[in-house]
């Protein structure tokens, strides 16, 4: 009986070594990958196909799946159904809180200047200081509204409790400029370009982000997943080192008919002219960069705690971790940066 037995998982062993000769052996384990409609050197390797040739590769397909908001990708990697995913500072900061077992390994854009403080003509409102008594626009609990407070608490020295702050949608805050009901207003294009066209930048999170935390948006993924693959990790941040190192090195060719340019707007929506100006706001750290102490290695950490604080504050969450630096893994971007 033993030889059958033997025989059969001899014969077993030749069929698979046959099969793996002829290449059918290599079933591809799947990976989903959740993204949300962002501008930058991710979502182009996405649309010209480089992280799918480098999975495949590695023995991995991609499934992506386009999310619409930092609630839904949370929800999909705390399930385990997607195992890297999109998510801004102040959402990463929440999921963690939450105790979605995640790990933040590449910074995917500085926020920067896509995210200002402008005030409208006549407010008279020329700096931060002027903000006294008026009436500013934002939509609450978002990255704006945390860099609104973080200037006004710790850059500008205003007291929050004496500047009327309104919640309103960033729709919402481009019919109340034209209307005259507010002062000034935090926000994002396209309402931030919009209300640009007629008012004075006073502020951005360019500059509130070098003097306190900056707001980014990042890539994260279910930190044991990451363990047990370490072979795919490795090519995806291989990946973006690339296309963040070409992009940096050839801002002026991602023109509107570029090919970098039309696969984000048919991945994501949009216009040509409006990617580019979206893009030109943002900033977008290559992978020494990634690695460094401004980034994965201390800084990432610093927002995220206070972006927990902030959470606290607006009573999204009801306390803060301690410590978020497990939450953080510069490692992949490390070895990318070799």
């Amino acid at each position: 009986m033993l030889h059958g037995h033997f025989r059969r998982l001899a014969a077993a062993a030749s069929i698979v070594a046959s099969l793996a000769a002829s290449g059918v052996a290599y079933a591809e384990t799947k990976l989903v990958v959740g993204y949300q409609q962002i501008v930058g050197p991710f979502v182009a390797a996405i649309a010209d196909g480089r992280f799918d040739a480098a999975a495949k590769e590695a023995g991995y397909s991609i499934d992506w799946r386009q999310f619409s908001s930092a609630g839904d990708i949370t929800t999909a990697l705390a399930s385990g159904d997607v195992p890297i995913g999109v998510l801004g500072s102040t959402g990463t900061a929440a999921a963690a809180t939450r105790g979605v077992e995640l790990q933040l390994f590449w910074i995917l854009d500085n926020i920067g200047q896509s995210e200002a403080l402008v005030a409208r003509e006549g407010s008279g409102i020329e700096t931060p200081a002027d903000l006294k008594g008026k009436k500013v626009a934002v939509p609450f609990v978002s990255t704006s509204h945390f860099h609104l407070l973080v200037g006004m608490n710790k850059v500008w020295n205003v007291d929050p409790r004496e500047v009327e702050i309104l919640n309103l949608k960033p729709p919402q805050i481009v019919a109340a400029w034209q209307r005259g009901d507010i002062d000034a207003a935090y926000v994002w294009p396209p309402a931030l370009s919009e209300i640009q066209k007629t008012g004075k930048t006073i502020s951005d999170s360019e500059v509130i982000g070098a003097a306190s935390v900056p707001t980014f948006d990042g890539l994260v993924v279910d930190k044991a997943w990451a363990s047990e693959n370490p072979k795919l990790m490795e090519a995806f941040t291989k990946v973006l080192a690339d296309a963040y190192a070409d992009y940096n090195a050839n801002k002026a060719a991602w023109t509107e008919e570029s090919p970098q340019v039309e696969g984000i707007v048919k991945l994501i929506g949009g216009d040509g002219p409006s990617t580019v100006e979206a893009l030109r706001l943002l900033s977008f750290p290559n992978a020494d960069e990634q690695a460094s102490e401004v980034w994965l290695g201390g800084g990432a950490t610093r927002a995220l705690t206070e972006s927990a604080k902030f959470l606290v504050e607006q009573k999204q969450i009801s306390q803060s971790l301690d410590d978020y630096a497990p939450y953080v893994n510069a490692d992949f971007a490390k070895a990318a940066a070799q």
